[in-house]
């Protein structure tokens, strides 16, 4: 089967959650795309799709759908956008303000000279000139048959200002253009505020966008040549001087020099960086001459990598926001519907609303116009509701949350998981590389020369944190010579890998009966047995420190009602020394990877949500079996396609705070989603009662939309207790 293809877009002319909607409606319908998804809140799309689909066939769907969609986005985009809605701005309110002082004062009972004028110029201006993108908007969502916010504040506007015409002309009607010019200005306001506070929301992506470097120096023929980024390739030397940001992912070749790794693992300390070490693209170079070889380039270099990974998240969707979905779906025809309903009640059951009218508390009568009331009512009701509220509702707690986690050291690639996480009941632990560094040093060596010369071939050939650990101790032994001839090569994960040299069998890994070997045991040592046709050769102790914070980590966890279990693959009495000085209660030792999957499942059955944490190699299973997978990365060490979320820090104590930050996340979006809702159901009433002017009405609106982005800034606020770095 095919790998299906991801790609982020961004798309632009989106205005509301209605938008967003019909936008995913059109990628979904493509033949090819498997899945999509399009963030209002942060204007991306994300699709999956078959190989065969390419990016023009897509564009031409959002755009059939009235929308951009745009693969590369120019760098001064939003300065433009930026610049361009402070203009809009100005000249909205420097028309609005002087309108609105004279409908107070006309309102009052003074003289304005020229008022019916004024009322349908300046009112003009603002709504066919300020809000030309609010018109634009409406007029694609009407030839595409579909309504959205900008319809009702269209309709709203133009229903206003179009009794200043109709008065103008002589028509016996109450006038309310400077109302259409105040709704207008009140929705520019609030776009130009939302706005401002969305691009907050995904400011940890700007930020890792920043780190990226436009050029690299690389060496050609022995000469320095600046040359962009994306030209780099696989293997070439690149040089990186004092003060510059490290452009690829590389190997140091030569040179010496601290490296602030701060803001792309989290390590606050710089580190010092040599020859033969890997050193990770965004990095800060401090003080000496580096000079790379580039390991990792384009879309598998670290920051690409990450930034793919947040973008993923922000734009994929939590199951809490399934029920905002159908509602925005069918929301603004059913405002439509219902402004009209309270126009023709007010003109023709006026008794009857009055009544209704009567059972809120504090309404007084009307002032006996019906007319006048049923265009108030109507107007107040297009431009009071706001599907956008329950759209911005999840998306943009989510992309808050997910900039938070990564500035936290998290990259969080599936959204629904990371709901679930707040509900985990049981951390299924991993003991090598998740509980220890994961950097395996052999500490005993009991073997001849020629077994160490086989072990050494087939450990060569693996990947496993042990294997690297045998491979660098024997390099660097004394007597022992590199061999060559090894066939049929085949590493069984959980057991150790084995092969035929000059006609024998040579196997390294789990030993047969580790009981021969209590002392190295009891030193903590875990066993790598050599065995050749069967027979023992020798063995290999190797020790793995406790990751500095595991103990913390664990306490962190059970005081969050989570109960801890620790699986591992290595004997009993390791497990057990590990599991004493981690303060871990339950421990599977000996286990297979097979049997850590059966064992999620087992915990599953009883009705308990399962977290597992492993290296992302042997524990691949489990970590796609659990609830939510996590895997330890370590800055270079992201191809980790089982998990969820991935630590990249490889600090276990980031762990608590990912479930810290997903049971806040959840409670928010909930907060975002029962305000809009109940701001809906009393706004709605109130408007079509006749009892809220249209234009507090707009400003209600904007509110609310306003209230649910500052509410989602608040995830990256710190509660008593919460996220202790």
């Amino acid at each position: 089967m095919t790998e299906p293809r991801k790609h982020t877009y961004r798309v632009t002319g989106m205005t509301c959650a209605t938008c967003s909607r019909m936008a995913q409606r059109a990628l979904a319908r493509v033949p090819g795309v498997q899945y999509a998804s399009v963030n209002l809140a942060t204007e991306t799309a994300f699709v999956l799709t078959d190989p065969s689909v390419g990016e023009e066939t897509l564009r031409e769907a959002v755009m059939g759908a009235g929308y951009d969609l745009l693969s590369q986005v120019p760098e001064d985009l939003e300065a433009r956008r930026y610049a361009q809605a402070v203009r809009n701005l100005v000249f909205v309110l420097a028309l609005t303000i002087p309108l609105s002082l004279a409908m107070l004062a006309h309102m009052g009972g003074r003289h304005v000279p020229f008022y019916p004028f004024l009322e349908l110029v300046l009112g003009g201006l603002v709504v066919f000139w300020g809000g030309l993108a609010t018109l634009r908007g409406a007029w694609i969502a009407l030839i595409h048959r579909h309504a959205n916010m900008d319809t009702l504040v269209t309709l709203g506007a133009l229903s206003s200002w179009s009794t200043a015409l109709l008065r103008l002309a002589g028509v016996a009607i109450p006038s309310f253009g400077a109302i259409g010019a105040m709704i207008l200005a009140l929705h520019v306001l609030g776009r130009f505020i939302e706005s401002h506070l969305r691009d907050r929301a995904t400011r940890e992506v700007k930020a890792l966008m920043r780190l990226q470097a436009a050029e690299a120096r690389v060496i050609r023929q022995e000469e320095a040549f600046l040359i962009p980024l994306e030209a780099v390739l696989g293997g070439d030397r690149v040089q990186v001087l004092p003060g510059e940001r490290i452009p690829v992912d590389g190997r140091v070749v030569e040179g010496l020099s601290s490296v602030d790794e701060s803001l792309v693992t989290g390590e606050s300390v710089p580190v010092l960086r040599r020859e033969g070490d890997e050193v990770t693209g965004g990095s800060l170079n401090l003080s000496g001459v580096l000079l790379l070889e580039t390991v990792r380039v384009g879309e598998d270099a670290f920051l690409a990598q990450m930034l793919r990974m947040v973008r993923e998240a922000q734009g994929s969707k939590v199951p809490l926001q399934a029920l905002a979905d159908r509602t925005t779906l069918v929301f603004v025809p059913l405002v439509a519907f219902l402004a009209a309903a309270a126009a023709l009640g007010w003109l023709l059951v006026p008794d009857a609303m009055e009544v209704l009218r009567r059972l809120v508390p504090l309404a007084g009568r009307t002032d006996g116009d019906a007319g006048v009331t049923a265009l108030y009512a109507a107007i107040a009701t297009l431009v009071i509701a706001c599907p956008c509220a329950l759209g911005l509702a999840t998306p943009m707690a989510l992309a808050v949350g997910a900039g938070e986690a990564s500035r936290r050291g998290m990259l969080l690639r599936n959204a629904e998981a990371f709901q679930t996480l707040r509900a985990v009941r049981v951390a299924l632990l991993d003991k090598t590389g998740t509980l220890t560094q994961g950097e395996p040093r052999v500490a005993v060596s009991r073997l001849e020369p020629e077994a160490s010369a086989a072990a050494l071939a087939l450990e060569e050939r693996s990947n496993h944190p042990l294997a690297r650990a045998v491979t660098t101790f024997l390099r660097n032994a004394e007597g022992v010579s590199p061999v060559v001839g090894l066939e049929e090569v085949e590493e069984t994960p959980g057991e150790g890998i084995g092969g035929v040299l000059k006609g024998r069998s040579w196997f390294v890994g789990r030993p047969l009966d580790s009981g021969k070997y209590r002392d190295l045991l009891d030193q903590g040592c875990t066993l790598v047995e050599v065995r050749r046709d069967g027979e023992v050769q020798g063995v290999l102790g190797v020790t793995d420190p406790l990751r500095t914070g595991s103990v913390e980590a664990v306490r962190r966890l059970e005081e969050l009602g989570i109960r801890v279990v620790m699986a591992t693959g290595d004997h009993p009495a390791v497990a057990e020394r590990v599991a004493r000085e981690t303060g871990i209660r339950e421990v599977h030792a000996g286990v297979h990877p097979g049997d850590k999957l059966d064992l999620v499942r087992r915990f599953q059955a009883g009705g308990e949500r399962v977290l597992m944490v492993g290296d992302g190699l042997n524990d691949a299973g489990a970590l796609k079996g659990a609830d939510v997978g996590v895997a330890m990365g370590s800055g270079l060490d992201l191809a980790l396609d089982s998990a969820d979320l991935i630590l990249v820090r490889g600090e276990l104590a980031g762990l608590a705070d990912a479930v810290l930050l997903s049971r806040k996340l959840v409670r928010v979006v909930a907060q975002n989603l029962v305000g809009a809702f109940f701001y809906n159901l009393v706004a709605l009433p109130l408007a079509m009662l006749g009892l809220l002017h249209p234009a507090l009405a707009e400003v209600a609106m904007g509110a609310s939309s306003i209230t649910v982005i500052l509410n989602s800034l608040r995830i990256r606020g710190r509660e008593k207790g919460e996220m202790e770095s």
